[in-house]
């Protein structure tokens, strides 16, 4: 089911949802590469301070995803994985993440087996992706491994880079598909490593 089409199904209650709005367009923005931006790494720190000031329940708070690989172009949207004792954990804390600032699709999440998926957003785009998993479980160790992996191997981050500037061509307007398209890529990454 489309992002869009979750989101009208989301439940629309005021500490779920501070700026419906704002939520629709980040969720409808385009799937933009930005050059690599310095700026990135202490906006993550920033907000694992506030994160771990927040949530006593957090194990472990990383930073993933390209926008954690110095000199990588990116979606300017900082990946934050948050490590948890387990998916009961993770759930005991969803209500309060979304009155931490952060929105989501409920639906989007029910099918989520091993994570739970939120986002920030300011003026309608995408600043922060959490994902709340289980700390040192598969999903917490694969996000990164493939990390480490970019960080380490300037060929691979090199291809990498490469595959999201044509997949954002090609899937500028489906975010779904761009993120599907380079699930390929890091798992045959992660397979070879």
């Amino acid at each position: 089911m489309a992002f869009g089409l979750l989101l009208m199904a989301n439940v629309r209650r005021p500490e779920a949802v501070s700026d419906l709005s704002s939520q629709e367009a980040a969720i409808h923005e385009q799937v933009h590469i930005a050059p690599y931006e310095p700026a990135w790494p202490e906006l993550f720190w920033q907000e694992r301070e506030r994160l771990l000031s927040l949530f006593p329940q957090l194990l472990a708070v990383e930073h993933f995803g390209s926008t954690a690989v110095p000199g990588m172009a990116a979606k300017p949207i900082i990946d934050i994985l948050a490590g948890v004792a387990s998916m009961e954990a993770a759930d005991a804390v969803f209500e309060r993440v979304l009155s931490a600032g952060y929105t989501t699709l409920r639906e989007f999440n029910a099918a989520l087996a091993d994570r739970r998926w939120f986002m920030r957003s300011a003026d309608g785009q995408r600043t922060h992706h959490l994902h709340v998993v289980v700390h040192r479980g598969r999903v917490w160790a694969d996000r990164l491994r493939f990390r480490d992996l970019l960080r380490s191997n300037p060929r691979l981050a090199h291809s990498y880079s490469q595959l999201k500037a044509e997949l954002a061509g090609r899937f500028q307007h489906d975010r779904e598909a761009y993120t599907d398209a380079k699930a390929e890529f890091v798992a045959s990454a992660l397979a070879v490593a």
